[in-house]
């Protein structure tokens, strides 16, 4: 193998990882996205070979918090009634991302993050969604989404469960922001219930049932 020196690696290898993980971060469900992704593990194999591995995974958080603090501020600039809509797909999006972008670094995963730092890339990237997305926005999408939760129809169920699910892989302990909302979705999160609240658990159905005719479904 030859030898990969810091200006090869600057110049040329960093540039076709950088191209490659722009197009990841970006792109949306059933996009094609016109990469190789063969050439793509060849670098990171070869940069982990040649011990480019700490500058490398430095490179790509840097790339990553980047591309997320734009995501914030554009969720930031996003109006009330479009706002669940644009965080589930900022959210979907990334997640999708993280598919791609692990296994290519998977080299750089094993020889470099796990066995030096300790730590694995995918728990790494997640929690930069945390720290530069989910953190910032918690408290501003949870009181439209319990809104939401009480107005039939506001948004589909895939999208709350998308997102109630997403929530709560970044950080479980938010399941106390709304536990009522996330118990829905994410199973024995709740005590079990006592006797004396099923009749409330029975007023709750019913009312869903009446919503549900309200808005044309037949029983």
């Amino acid at each position: 193998m030859n030898v990969i020196t810091v200006d090869d690696y600057k110049n040329t290898y960093w540039p076709k990882l950088d191209s490659a993980i722009d197009q990841l971060l970006t792109q949306s469900p059933g996009d094609y996205i016109p990469i190789s992704y063969e050439q793509i593990y060849s670098c990171v194999y070869k940069c982990v070979c040649q011990q480019h591995s700490e500058q490398m995974y430095s490179d790509l958080m840097c790339k990553i918090t980047a591309h997320l603090e734009k995501v914030s501020l554009e969720l930031q600039a996003t109006s009330p009634e479009h706002y669940i809509e644009k965080f589930n797909l900022a959210l979907s999006q990334y997640m999708g991302a993280l598919h791609s972008i692990v296994p290519l670094f998977i080299y750089m995963n094993k020889f470099y993050i796990e066995t030096k730092l300790n730590r694995d890339l995918k728990d790494d990237l997640i929690q930069l969604f945390t720290e530069h997305v989910a953190e910032k926005h918690i408290y501003s999408l949870m009181p439209l989404l319990l809104e939401a939760q009480s107005t039939p129809f506001q948004i589909t169920p895939s999208t709350m469960a998308s997102i109630i699910k997403g929530l709560y892989t970044l950080r479980p302990e938010w399941v106390q922001l709304a536990p009522t909302l996330f118990s829905k979705f994410i199973p024995n999160i709740l005590p079990p219930a006592m006797e004396s609240e099923l009749q409330d658990y029975a007023a709750q159905d019913q009312k869903l049932q009446q919503d549900l005719m309200q808005n044309g479904f037949n029983r």
